[in-house]
Formats: structure tokens, sequence, C-alpha cells
């Protein structure tokens, strides 16, 4: 049970430190002649259209179960 929640603990870490890394580099504040032009690590666009088809599935599906 512990390494379960080790694995779960630090999967969500990891989410949590790449998503402020790609808001720091991308930050409006950052807007100088020494700002560099750079590129995020996750395509957060798209994770957020995935997310939302998950939840989606994930609501009809329980609709559809509880339906029985």
């Amino acid at each position: 049970m512990r390494v379960f929640l080790g694995m779960v603990l630090g999967a969500l870490l990891l989410v949590v430190v790449v998503y402020a890394y790609d808001s720091m580099r991308t930050s409006s504040v950052a807007n100088g002649q020494v700002a560099q032009t750079s590129r995020t690590i996750v395509n957060w666009d798209v994770v957020a259209n995935e997310w939302h088809a998950l939840k989606a599935r994930a609501h009809d599906d329980w609709i559809r179960i509880s339906s029985k």
C-alpha cells in the first residue's frame, strides 16, 4: 500500500513541478530584453482537452452503469 501511495504522490508531484516550470517559462512577466523564446515541456491545451474527454466518458459510463 505504501508503494502505491508513493507512486501516486510521485506522479502528482511530477505534474505540479512540470506545470510550475512551464508557467514560469511562459510567464508574461518575462517580457524584456533578457527574455528568451522558449517552449513548454507539456502542451497544456491538449492535456485540457484529453482531461475533459476523460471526464465526459467517465460521466457517461457512470450514467449508463447506474441506470441498470
